[in-house]
């Protein structure tokens, strides 16, 4: 991430981040409440420092039930004390007694039932409550990236997490491409980490031609909060007043079969990327993988920032689902 550009200019601060998990707190929003009834219980969970496919695992064995009976709608941060929705299907079983669940680093806060599974993805996005230690640099220019933050936003780049440790999923994928067998289960992953790589470059370009957040000739558009994509079609007044409200965003290539549906400069753009990565681009073509969209620009909703001390800052933000908050952080500071 560190070489990828920045929309603010050098960030004006250093600091850590993580000290203790406590200085990273995430809140899943799911965005609609369990309907009371059903066989299956959803359950809200506070982990401190657990993976939560591990969880998942454990809230299965406690229930006795077979692990895909739990389901989850997102992957939390392991180093940071999380408050996610798991669901378990119990069907026909009695309610165990959820408050004793052997794990200290694992609380079951709340239990409900409901009737369906919850499926990876379906939430509506996430809260954030982050602590920089050790904060050094200049305060007066924090201040000004925060406050261009809060109204521009800032480039969605896809997070270090999608591509493994020291880039491993990357070169997993490569491998795969050229005919290595892997596991079904991480098939999913290292075909993500291609295509985030293509998409992380193109935004990268649009970033140093300050066209990340502003329309290039031939641009398709994101709809907010869907999947949803439309273009490309003149920019009109309407267009512009929908993108100064953050109704819609300027689009990047998540990579699959056929031509990104861009055309003239950005799809030049974009095809000239696809190039430099011919072999990420012909791996995803390979899998059957379709040609998707992802909004270049990322407006963090209702972000306060206070210092809590002269050398700690706690940053408050919410994210839409699919965000990394380590993308808003790395604008204001470099972290240590």
């Amino acid at each position: 991430m560190s070489e990828l550009p920045y929309a603010c200019g050098t960030p004006p601060l250093t600091a850590r981040l993580r000290a203790s998990p406590e200085d990273f707190q995430v809140e899943e929003i799911l965005g609609y409440d369990a309907d009371g009834a059903g066989e299956h219980v959803l359950l809200w969970v506070e982990k401190r420092g657990a993976n939560t496919d591990w969880v998942a695992r454990e809230l299965a064995r406690f229930a006795g039930v077979a692990p895909v009976a739990v389901g989850y709608a997102g992957l939390k941060d392991r180093h940071a004390v999380t408050r996610q929705t798991f669901s378990v299907q119990l069907a026909g079983k009695p309610d165990p007694d959820w408050s004793t669940f052997p794990h200290a680093e694992v609380k079951v806060l709340a239990a409900t039932r409901h009737s369906r599974k919850l499926k990876r993805g379906a939430l509506r996005g996430n809260r954030f409550v982050l602590v920089l230690r050790e904060v050094q640099g200049d305060r007066d220019a924090a201040e000004q990236v925060l406050q261009q933050i809060a109204v521009r936003g800032v480039p969605n780049y896809y997070g270090e997490q999608r591509f493994g440790r020291e880039g491993g999923n990357l070169a997993q994928a490569r491998q795969m491409f050229a005919g290595r067998r892997v596991e079904r289960s991480k098939r999913s992953f290292l075909l993500s980490a291609a295509r985030s790589q293509i998409f992380n470059e193109v935004l990268a370009a649009r970033v140093e031609r300050q066209a990340w957040d502003t329309p290039l000739a031939g641009e398709i558009w994101s709809l907010a909060g869907s999947r949803s994509w439309f273009g490309p079609e003149p920019f009109t007044d309407v267009l512009a007043e929908r993108l100064a409200r953050g109704d819609i965003h300027p689009s990047g290539p998540l990579w699959g079969q056929g031509e990104p549906p861009t055309q003239d400069e950005a799809g030049a753009l974009e095809r000239e990327v696809g190039a430099a990565y011919q072999d990420l681009a012909d791996g995803l073509t390979a899998a059957r993988m379709d040609q998707e969209r992802r909004p270049l620009r990322l407006l963090p909703q209702n972000l306060k920032w206070r210092w809590l001390d002269d050398e700690a800052l706690e940053l408050v933000f919410e994210l839409p689902a699919g965000a990394y908050a380590t993308v808003v952080v790395r604008e204001l500071a470099i972290v240590l």
